[in-house]
């Protein structure tokens, strides 16, 4: 049976972003290895990635724990690289499929002799850190890496339209450059209910039926840029009282927005929830989905948002745009726009119609990115990986579709 590596710098992307692609490689006859950093400073994330850990023992996966650190210039990284050099070569994998950017430096850097045994590398790159408008020092260091790194890829998948579109035009030099509709959503979690069981769910989670609910689902971050629409709310409630935005995601500035809300007074307007399994449910009740962030690969949480049938508005950045159709499914803000996110939001206050319309609209666009058709486009991936890396019709085609884009 060949074996297969799935590769990340840390088990949440593993859990958040792979288990489709472990079940399909499982069914598609190859034996699954994950390799990760399983362990976590915080507890509550340890004892998570333990009990992942164990859920992927138990469906047959070999589990790898590895302590990459996300941060690349730190020296742990190097045994990291030797430690995986070491199991790429001893397990001789039929393929590697490699994961977030120092994972994916680290898997790319250890297979080069694995691949003259003809292992082949795949890397996804959800979100790459050089795009337009990110600071020159990014385009410095990250693209000179990962365009150096391509020609170590057998095939690139990227997952936006403007990460697709650079790694053609740049002439990025792996095998084979694709594009995909994210990690997938699943319709049958995130879908929308009527407002009975809308009123239920409201009040079971403590949330009276008049109050209008904003939700942003993320890690407390720069990149998510919860300042943003925590520093919106202060304009938000001078005319909708009401309105409560509910953070939801861990994160280093954890402590940093709990002082923001304080020093604001939106104590009884804004709330962190922590991290959360419920999502689906918290969706369920909201009103509205809002993302600040700066910068996005193809975001989870808007695409959870599309199958829940909500509304959004959304940061003008990377990732963001593929998924908002500005006036059709939700509303685009530049990154500075305080006034216009908060203005937006009235505009959809009053209008539970126009609220409906946004949320239909995504519902319509919402099958492309299913699991379904994400697991559809990974199988035909993992296929030419194996069957069809030398075609030459195949890189005629990438040629052709690199001079289209020009």
């Amino acid at each position: 049976m060949d074996k297969v590596l799935i590769l990340a710098s840390i088990a949440p992307m593993i859990e958040g972003f792979n288990v489709p692609n472990i079940h399909l490689l499982q069914d598609e006859g190859y034996e699954v290895h994950v390799l990760a950093n399983f362990k976590d400073e915080d507890t509550a994330a340890n004892e998570r990635n333990h009990r992942f850990r164990k859920q992927l023992e138990q469906q047959r996966v070999t589990v790898f724990d590895v302590a990459i650190n996300r941060n690349p210039f730190k020296v742990i990284n190097y045994s990291a690289y030797k430690e995986i050099k070491q199991i790429i070569d001893r397990e001789e994998y039929a393929f590697i499929h490699c994961h977030s950017p120092i994972g994916g430096v680290l898997s790319r850097l250890a297979a080069r002799e694995a691949r003259k045994r003809q292992t082949k590398v795949v890397y996804t790159a959800h979100g790459f850190h050089f795009f337009k408008g990110a600071p020159t020092k990014n385009w410095l260091m990250y693209y000179t890496v990962e365009k150096w790194l391509s020609r170590y890829t057998d095939c690139l998948i990227t997952i936006n339209e403007e990460d697709y579109r650079t790694a053609l035009t740049k002439q990025f030099k792996a095998k084979r450059i694709e594009k995909i509709s994210g990690v997938g959503i699943n319709k049958n979690k995130f879908k929308p209910i009527d407002s009975e069981l809308k009123d239920l769910r409201r009040s079971l989670s403590g949330y009276k039926k008049e109050e209008f609910l904003l939700i942003y689902v993320g890690e407390l971050s720069k990149r998510k840029n919860q300042h943003l629409a925590i520093t919106m709310m202060k304009t938000v409630i001078k005319t909708i009282p009401q309105a409560k935005l509910l953070l939801v995601g861990d994160g280093e500035l954890k402590e940093q927005y709990a002082q923001q809300i304080k020093d604001l007074q939106l104590e009884e307007n804004v709330f962190l929830l922590g991290y959360r399994t419920d999502v689906d449910q918290l969706m369920s009740i909201a009103d509205i989905v809002i993302s600040t962030s700066t910068q996005e690969g193809l975001p989870v949480n808007l695409l959870e948002a599309m199958g829940t049938g909500l509304p959004i508005i959304a940061t003008d950045c990377r990732g963001n745009r593929d998924l908002i159709h500005h006036g059709e499914n939700g509303y685009l803000v530049g990154l500075e726009e305080n006034e216009r996110l908060a203005g937006y939001i009235d505009t959809l206050y009053h209008s539970n119609s126009l609220r409906e319309d946004f949320g239909l609209r995504s519902l319509e666009y919402l099958d492309t990115y299913s699991v379904q058709a994400v697991m559809s486009q990974m199988t035909q991936i993992y296929r030419f990986v194996k069957y069809a890396q030398d075609d030459p019709a195949l890189i005629g085609e990438r040629k052709a579709t690199k001079a289209f884009i020009k």
